[in-house]
């Protein structure tokens, strides 16, 4: 048992935040699984361009495509490569979703980034790749901005699994956990199953203290703002923790636990150390809690298993977590102008990166394969 596995022991289940070919036809995914107890893998537009449009895995199966559906486009090669490795993945990961009875084993994929502020559209994407993907335990990546909050209430509604993105702000998150019960309500309320729909609303952590910090670095806030650096974060999440833990005892979420209905997992995203003087399981150590998830990048992995600390933090000094958010506002750091901002450049660098993945499968020719 390692450090990784100790996480289970506490009720946080770790997911990888990596997907490509190679770790799936090399068995990587499944030696994680099995000596990790790694239960989910989670994808996004930034890790697919990196491993279909930096490298040459995917070359020879994007060739073979080509020649059967010369005219298909950029978009449709795209997906055919993607939801193989995805429906690979959710295979791989299917013993895990089995033996805890649907409560983990997902794997997610990203509804297109440019649909982000586009409510119908969204919802109808997330539909078409549930059904196309066809693995019980896909979770379709939705992100949480105000059009999306209605397609992810949408989905839920019509029993597919959802990983909210893009959440920063608690006001956001709360937004999202609410769609997600009012999701479910509308199928207890015609008498559908909610007992194995899973949804998780992941919560970027590591960019809010990017941001704050470097306000701080630029003087905002004075002398005063400097014991705030590297805290910001850490603190948004546990008061995010805090009132999932206050509404999963409310009569509105009882009466659907009663049902059968599995709670929305918090997951802690972006979990990378971006500043070299934190330490760089900082992300880990310190936001470990019961029904949380941790989707963590490979090389934060290897960190983690080597030096990491397995102890139930979440919970750990709430009231220090109120006092760094309210010196935060008091001295003007705006983190809802912060969280707000960070919502825009996500969904612009998603979208990005969608177009730079995209572009290079464009370039990409069968008679460039071997």
């Amino acid at each position: 048992m390692g450090r990784l596995n100790e996480l289970e022991k506490l009720g946080q289940a770790v997911w990888l935040d990596f997907i490509d070919r190679k770790l799936l036809a090399e068995g990587g995914l499944k030696k994680l699984v099995d000596e990790d107890g790694i239960t989910g893998v989670t994808s996004n537009p930034s890790i697919f361009q990196k491993a279909m449009g930096e490298g040459d895995a995917y070359d020879d199966e994007l060739a073979k495509f080509d020649r059967a559906n010369p005219d298909a486009s950029a978009m449709a090669r795209y997906e055919h490569l993607a939801i193989r490795d995805i429906q690979e993945a959710a295979d791989t990961l299917r013993p895990v979703y089995d033996r805890l009875d649907a409560k983990d084993g997902y794997v997610s994929m990203e509804v297109s980034p440019y649909l982000a502020n586009d409510t119908d559209e969204t919802a109808a994407e997330a539909e078409r790749l549930w059904w196309t993907v066809d693995r019980p335990n896909l979770m379709i990546k939705i992100p949480g901005t105000p059009a999306g909050v209605p397609a992810i209430a949408t989905s839920i509604d019509k029993g597919i699994n959802v990983n909210v993105t893009l959440l920063f702000g608690i006001e956001a998150y709360k937004a999202v956990a609410l769609a997600f019960v009012e999701g479910l309500e509308k199928r207890a309320a015609r008498g559908e199953a909610i007992d194995k729909i899973a949804s998780v609303a992941s919560f970027f952590v590591s960019r809010i203290d990017t941001k704050i910090d470097d306000a701080i670095d630029e003087g905002k806030g004075g002398d005063a703002a400097k014991p705030l650096a590297g805290k910001v974060a850490i603190a948004n999440a546990k008061l995010a923790y805090q009132w999932y833990l206050d509404f999963i005892k409310s009569d509105r979420w009882q009466a659907l636990a009663a049902k059968g209905a599995m709670p929305q997992r918090l997951l802690w995203a972006s979990t990378g150390t971006k500043n070299a003087a934190y330490s760089d399981v900082l992300y880990l150590d310190t936001l470990i809690g019961k029904d949380t998830v941790n989707t963590v990048p490979p090389k934060t992995m290897d960190a983690y298993r080597d030096h990491g600390t397995a102890a139930e933090t979440l919970t750990q000094d709430v009231d220090g977590a109120k006092h760094v958010l309210a010196e935060t506002e008091r001295l003007g750091l705006d983190l809802n102008g912060v969280t707000d901002t960070l919502v825009e450049e996500g969904v612009a660098s998603f979208s990005k990166a969608f177009d730079e993945l995209l572009a290079s499968i464009a370039a990409k020719h069968p008679a460039e394969a071997t």
